[in-house]
């Protein structure tokens, strides 16, 4: 027996004029009956949300395209930013997929209208003037006024910078805390006499830095301090002092209050840089940030800070050594890879002209695993000794312990040493160790590495009036190296007798170089002939 089933009445009918409220008149509405029993009115409620859910989206189109041109809401999901890398995820990990750091998401949220909030760092704060200042203009009507530069009065320092400072240039510099960056910020104020210098800190106090001063005997009327980390205040103070250098200690303090994630944050640091390198190409005026680096030595922060900056700065060294090198990864007005020696001193950082002679003024003579290998950095050629220490092992696996050099390339440099020259590694511990807290790069230091191990192996001292200069193949060759005639050229300044380049390097050569050039084409003739 079937049941009847009833409907309330106008119950279709109070649905069919929802229905009809919904749906535009000339819209087609494709009828389907109903199945299993389903009533009118259901189906009806089935059209009118469809109906109503279009209306809604149809609604959201219309308001995104009324609104105000330059202002963009905030979405309500935060997003995840890794601290190392700045890779962006929409829910934390424990790992992060773009670096494979661990622990390093921090959860952000911009604030709402971000871009109608961000701080306005031009010169008179009018659309205008900046408009009628980007004007695209031909190359050959640019005008030049002659390449302006602060000298310093340090070589060293003007070396690394490509000549001096660059007017409007942006540069960072980072390294190990107690490095010396804040040493060498604050005496830039006797470095640049007659020069204005706005030094903002948002690690320490005036106090704080004032002593410093006195420590290293900077005494300068034109040198401003500023202890603030508010982006807009440190502009407002721009248009105050009018400086010719900005020193902000450090970008990692420095926040825009329109961002709502911490200072130091990925966005924080990117912006704030930013908002400062507009500020810094519009008035004209050098900026100094300082950074700090990671765990692993590289500069903390999204790795978009290095893109924006004109120069990258890296101040190097032991802490337990007295010597600091500056090193230049990056420079849009002079050579990369330029370092500036400096020695580190009660009352603060002194040059050193002649690094060469200090990094070997402690060389032994006469004791086996001692050699010495001429790497060019930046235009600059430096010797540099290479300690190897090679001993029966006592352990299962033999120990590679490396100090300045890569360790990966040693352990290709001593398969090449066994297989080449018969020399077995493979039951003694190796210790490479480049004196003076040098850290080498070059692969044309490869030779003098591979002739301090096997000194060391045979327990023979290597000639002491020999310079190596050479990059190891897996074939055991001695492969060409770029510019050894300044290389020749630093090693007969020192008094070294004898010099072993390349044998295709010999062809290159033009000129007397007061010194004894020996080419070479394997690795195993070097052993004989040295040892």
């Amino acid at each position: 027996m079937h049941r009847a089933r009833t409907r309330r009445p106008g119950a279709g009918t109070a649905l069919s004029r929802s229905l009809h409220m919904h749906i535009q008149p000339d819209a087609e509405v494709p009828l389907r009956r109903g199945h299993g029993g389903i009533s009118g009115g259901r189906m009806a409620v089935h059209y009118a949300g469809a109906a109503l859910g279009r209306t809604r989206a149809a609604s959201a189109l219309s308001r995104q395209t009324h609104e105000p041109a330059g202002i963009r809401m905030a979405s309500s999901e935060p997003r995840y930013v890794c601290q190392e890398c700045g890779h962006e995820a929409h829910k934390w990990m424990g790992k992060c997929t773009g670096c494979g750091a661990w622990n390093t998401l921090v959860k952000e949220t911009e604030s709402a209208d971000v871009e109608a909030q961000v701080p306005d760092l031009s010169t008179d704060g009018q659309n205008g003037t900046a408009a009628a200042q980007n004007q695209p203009t031909q190359l050959t009507d640019v005008e030049m006024e002659g390449e302006s530069r602060l000298k310093t009065g340090v070589d060293e320092l003007d070396r690394v910078m490509g000549g001096g400072i660059m007017q409007g240039s942006f540069s960072l510099i980072a390294g190990d805390p107690g490095i010396g960056k804040s040493t060498l910020m604050t005496e830039l104020g006797g470095y640049l006499p007659g020069r204005k210098i706005l030094y903002v800190t948002g690690e320490e106090s005036k106090r704080q830095v004032k002593l410093r001063a006195q420590r290293l005997g900077v005494d300068s009327d034109a040198l401003y301090l500023l202890a603030e980390t508010n982006v807009q205040e440190i502009a407002n103070a721009v248009d105050d002092v009018a400086p010719d250098l900005l020193v902000a200690d450090s970008i990692q303090t420095i926040y825009r209050p329109d961002l709502t994630s911490a200072p130091g944050s990925v966005s924080q640091v990117r912006e704030s840089t930013a908002s400062l390198l507009k500020l810094t190409k519009e008035r004209e005026f050098s900026t100094f940030l300082v950074g700090h680096v990671t765990k692993k030595g590289t500069i903390a922060g999204p790795r978009v800070l290095e893109h924006m900056v004109d120069t990258v700065l890296y101040f190097e060294g032991d802490q337990n050594h007295a010597y600091r090198i500056l090193r230049s990864v990056k420079n849009r007005f002079g050579a990369a890879n330029e370092i500036g020696v400096f020695e580190m001193r009660e009352d603060g950082l002194r040059e050193v002209p002649n690094p060469s002679e200090i990094f070997l003024s402690e060389r032994g003579y006469g004791v086996s695993g001692s050699t010495v290998v001429c790497s060019l950095e930046g235009t600059r050629p430096i010797l540099v000794e290479i300690q190897a220490l090679v001993t029966p092992t006592s352990y299962s696996t033999p120990q590679r312990t490396v100090t300045g050099f890569a360790a990966q390339r040693l352990q290709m440099i001593l398969a090449v040493l066994e297989k080449r020259a018969g020399l077995a590694f493979s039951d003694h511990d190796v210790f490479i160790n480049v004196a003076g807290g040098v850290k080498l790069e070059e692969p044309a230091v490869d030779l003098g590495v591979a002739i301090a191990a096997a000194s060391s192996f045979r327990d023979i001292p290597a000639d002491t009036g020999s310079a190596l200069i050479g990059e190891v193949g897996l074939g055991g060759e001695i492969r060409t190296v770029s510019r050894v005639e300044p290389r020749l050229k630093e090693a007969a300044k020192l008094g070294f007798d004898r010099a072993v380049v390349p044998e295709n390097n010999l062809d290159r050569i033009a000129g007397d170089y007061d010194i004894d050039v020996t080419g070479a084409q394997q690795l195993k003739e070097v052993v004989d002939v040295v040892l």
